[in-house]
């Protein structure tokens, strides 16, 4: 397994989100770190890539140690759903395996949210979240036979982060803390 790759990430955006001073500059590089990470698939240990039937599953794989930056392993099982859901903080979501769908929505001047078109990301392709760019969407695996993966990239332990799930019919939100699956995490740091 190729651990450096992910090591070279994380230095790599502790270096941008010490330097960077605005959002437009995180995302702009930020794009061009996890464009490197994810042009590759021999590096994500097997523990931090397991599906689950009843859920997908969000395994952080690092958390700056000021919270300026977290790095997540979505995987998807089969046909798996998220709810429309908002981050409150940049993100970057890159596709490592298989293929996932992404729908936005827009609040409309009821309250309500109008959805738009589902986009389909497959291996290397980068999507941005965050509230300048349009922060409220709706995630799915978009592969029925297998898992897919995604990694997200967010300015915060995004799994500590108070955010919202919404009714898209009213608008109505929803706090929820995400929290993360893992039993342990990668060590980055092992050189033997």
């Amino acid at each position: 397994m190729a651990i450096e790759r992910l090591r070279e990430c994380v230095t790599a955006f502790t270096r941008l989100v010490g330097a960077a001073d605005h959002e437009a500059a995180l995302v702009d590089e930020g794009r061009s770190i996890l464009g490197r990470l994810i042009q590759h698939d021999d590096w994500l240990p097997d523990f931090v890539a397991l599906a689950d039937e009843a859920s997908y599953r969000q395994y952080l794989l690092y958390c700056d140690p000021l919270e300026r930056f977290s790095i997540v392993s979505f995987v998807w099982g089969p046909g798996q759903l998220t709810p429309v859901h908002d981050h409150t903080v940049w993100g970057l979501v890159g596709v490592l395996r298989g293929e996932e769908r992404a729908r936005r929505f827009e609040r409309q001047p009821d309250g309500s949210l109008q959805a738009a078109a589902w986009e389909t990301m497959h291996p290397g392709d980068i999507d941005v979240v965050s509230p300048s760019h349009g922060d409220i969407h709706q995630v799915s695996n978009g592969l029925k036979d297998r898992p897919s993966i995604s990694i997200h990239v967010y300015g915060a332990n995004i799994g500590a982060v108070s955010r919202h799930v919404f009714d898209t019919q009213t608008g109505a939100a929803k706090s929820f803390i995400s929290g993360y699956n893992n039993a342990a995490v990668p060590n980055l740091w092992f050189r033997a």
